[in-house]
């Protein structure tokens, strides 16, 4: 471990219990996508302490802090986000959420705790020379927070030569960093189908085109665009989540509605799987003497690490935890994060710290779940030494 690493892990180990305090402030007050309010004020707060130049309300509820030191070009990002969740907590820890059916139940309040960390550490005893962006982004959990911050000037007020992200990992052994060249998260998109039938008595089903079964034949038809269409190697996935129609036995509706989450590793296969749903769909439907109405919205894109930014990642893992604690190519993830579009538009990576299988260790968007906060050390570190490293003032 370099000398540098050592600095910025014992600076932050004795600060471990302020960072602590600040994750479970932000845990017993989560807030949802765009509402995120006390929380860019505590990140707005210490930022302007530190020193940093800041910036509020890109993107809504978006913060930026800047810092910038010597006469380095170079310009990095770092990105956190804040939202939490519409779940009611069950982790029953004692800094449980204050406010009923909203929890941070996806680590985000760890993420920012990390970076704030990091933050602090190197404004006070950061060796570097360039500028530094510090993006602390709302509304990641399905709101499109990191498109509203790019839309209004994210990279144009802030440019970077390369943006990095991470997220908690449940499952993963706590502390341990994961990585992954490439296609790294599935894109996510949504579909609504409406079927238009002709209704009827129950008693009399010949005198009416009934979309209740046409729809049972869809959701079976739409299995096989995986399993015959897709190539076998390639990961693709269409889930249907819900099938609403009726309120009676004894009546046949006039519609009934499909709800899809449809996601793929590559655009060739998220365009596969457009093009077959709306074929096989509309056909299926006319089979049935039914009309398909069909919604097909796209949400996040795949997430795909750019090669050199993340063996730079990498090196910096093995330099702060070593190689037993580095995974160097993990495997892809089939959940979407919109980290996804600032990767669109600069280099960069997005890694996995692991957040462990103790209590709180299960999955994320579970009432039961918690950040490890034995991360919050290791990860502003990590963040800390990525800066020190990709803004050197020297070789190291």
């Amino acid at each position: 471990m370099s000398q540098t690493a050592n600095q910025s892990l014992s600076y932050l180990h004795q600060h471990a219990d302020e960072l602590t305090s600040i994750r479970h402030r932000i845990h017993q007050h989560p807030e949802l996508a765009f509402e995120e309010f006390a929380t860019s004020d505590l990140v707005a707060e210490k930022l302007t302490q530190w020193g940093y130049q800041v910036e509020r309300g890109l993107g809504g509820t978006g913060v930026v802090g800047q810092l910038r030191r010597g006469h380095g070009r170079k310009r990095l990002g770092l990105r956190a986000d804040m939202d939490a969740l519409p779940i009611e907590e069950k982790s029953g820890v004692a800094y449980a959420s204050c406010r009923p059916g909203i929890m941070h139940a996806c680590g985000h309040d760890g993420h920012t705790a990390m970076l704030l960390g990091a933050a602090q550490y190197l404004t006070q005893h950061g060796e570097f020379s360039g500028t530094l962006n510090l993006i602390f982004q709302p509304a990641e959990e399905g709101g499109g927070g990191a498109v509203r911050m790019m839309d209004e000037g994210l990279f144009d007020k802030y440019p970077c030569d390369a943006v990095f992200a991470m997220h908690n990992g449940p499952g993963v052994p706590q502390g341990h960093l994961v990585f992954r060249d490439g296609p790294m998260m599935a894109s996510s998109d949504y579909v609504t189908i409406t079927l238009h039938g002709v209704g009827g008595h129950g008693a009399e089903p010949h005198r009416t085109a009934d979309p209740i079964v046409a729809a049972s034949s869809i959701v079976m038809a739409l299995q096989t665009i995986v399993s015959r269409n897709a190539h076998p190697m390639d990961m693709a996935i269409v889930t249907v989540g819900a099938l609403h129609g009726g309120k009676a036995n004894n009546v046949i509706p006039d519609t009934a509605i499909l709800e899809l989450s449809v996601r793929a590793l590559t655009c060739e296969m998220r365009e596969l799987l457009e093009r077959r749903i709306k074929a096989l769909v509309t056909a299926q439907a006319d089979s049935f003497g039914v009309r398909a109405e069909i919604d097909y919205r796209r949400g996040y894109a795949v997430l795909v690490n750019t090669l050199a930014e993340t063996d730079f990642a990498r090196q910096v893992a093995l330099e702060l935890v070593g190689p037993e604690k580095t995974v160097l190519h993990g495997p892809a993830i089939t959940a979407s994060e919109d980290f996804s579009f600032m990767l669109e538009k600069v280099p960069g990576c997005y890694l996995i710290i692991g957040n462990g299988d103790g209590a709180g260790g299960c999955a994320v968007h579970n009432p039961g779940y918690d950040f490890n906060d034995n991360n919050l050390v290791v990860g502003a570190a990590y963040w800390a030494r990525l800066t020190e490293r990709f803004l050197a003032t020297a070789p190291t």
